[in-house]
């Protein structure tokens, strides 16, 4: 695969989505990138602002599998990764659960206990799913696209673990669209009121999609004052003052590997400090742990992350 090829199927996905969701360019772009970098992504919004029909979108745009999980105070470990159903002669079947697929959407994740969530980060960090001791490989890709509630004022909340919170490589906020947009919706009610992806068209399937990811790793140059740009920006927001915890490595590793992405996109085999710059706040943001007395005075992660950005020097060409 050459760059130019890899760049149309890229901007090609990304099209083929926004012929679906309107007034959501950046997120569609945000997503798509991350998930040709590798990743899964954390989305957090209002209900009705077109997520899940996002990852089906995206999944379609690929052909690939697509499986949804609500995610509820009573869900259990199995109703995630599956079960056995043993039979009186002494045979079992295994019943696959919802993460054997390409894209798991999982909506309302912090609606779930620990123990679902500790499930989550296994089929997260490993692409297997262990059962009764029993360890079974997912497909790839897969990729999970969660949803996370506004949890001012809601019951039955449960914070994410900073572990699981740390695997999800990218978070991205949306809200409601504005009135020109909200204006397309209302005409379009009669297709979308479905959440259905009648009108969009795969351009592209699994096995080269796979190839698109690994296209970045031998494809996508990424130069030393790069990689040194975004240690030092990690460093940065580790070492604030208002920081308790700054993230693990994971931080750097995946905000280098977007970058490249979002290069990818702009046609280009090279990372720009604009690339790193783009997705920094969303890639940082969700692992900082704020002092207790920064959160009493209001400070917010994005804060910290913007400072990093005003003040750690960029390279020069």
């Amino acid at each position: 695969m050459d760059l130019e090829t890899a760049q149309n199927i890229a901007k090609e996905i990304v099209k083929s989505i926004n012929k679906v969701l309107v007034g959501k360019e950046i997120l569609v772009k945000h997503v798509v990138t991350t998930l040709i970098a590798g990743g899964h992504v954390l989305i957090e919004g209002p209900p009705g602002v077109a997520k899940t029909l996002l990852a089906k979108s995206l999944a379609k745009a690929i052909k690939g599998e697509f499986r949804r999980v609500q995610g509820n105070p009573d869900l259990l470990p199995t109703d995630l990764t599956g079960y056995y159903v043993y039979s009186l002669n002494g045979s079992k079947r295994f019943v696959k659960g919802p993460v054997f697929t390409n894209i798991l959407m999982f909506d309302e994740l912090n609606r779930t206990p620990t123990r679902v969530q500790s499930a989550l980060l296994q089929v997260m960090a490993e692409h297997q799913a262990s059962v009764d001791g029993l360890t079974h490989e997912l497909p790839r890709p897969f990729h999970v696209i969660a949803t996370e509630v506004i949890s001012g004022g809601e019951v039955g909340v449960y914070p994410l673990t900073l572990t699981l919170k740390d695997r999800f490589w990218i978070r991205c906020v949306t809200t409601y669209n504005p009135f020109r947009d909200e204006l397309i919706i209302v005409r379009r009610a009669d297709e979308l009121y479905k959440t259905e992806t009648t009108g969009l068209e795969s351009v592209t399937d699994i096995e080269t999609f796979l190839k698109l990811q690994d296209f970045l790793g031998e494809g996508i140059y990424a130069d030393e004052r790069i990689v040194h740009y975004i240690s030092k920006l990690v460093d940065y927001v580790r070492r604030h003052e208002d920081v308790e915890l700054g993230g693990s490595h994971r931080g750097s590793i995946y905000l280098y590997r977007v970058s490249k992405a979002l290069a990818l996109m702009d046609g280009r085999d090279y990372v720009i400090p604009d690339d790193v710059k783009e997705v920094a706040a969303q890639v940082l943001t969700h692992r900082l742990v704020l002092k207790e007395e920064a959160r009493v005075r209001g400070v917010k992660p994005e804060e910290v992350v913007k400072e990093a950005l005003d003040t750690v020097e960029v390279p020069k060409e």
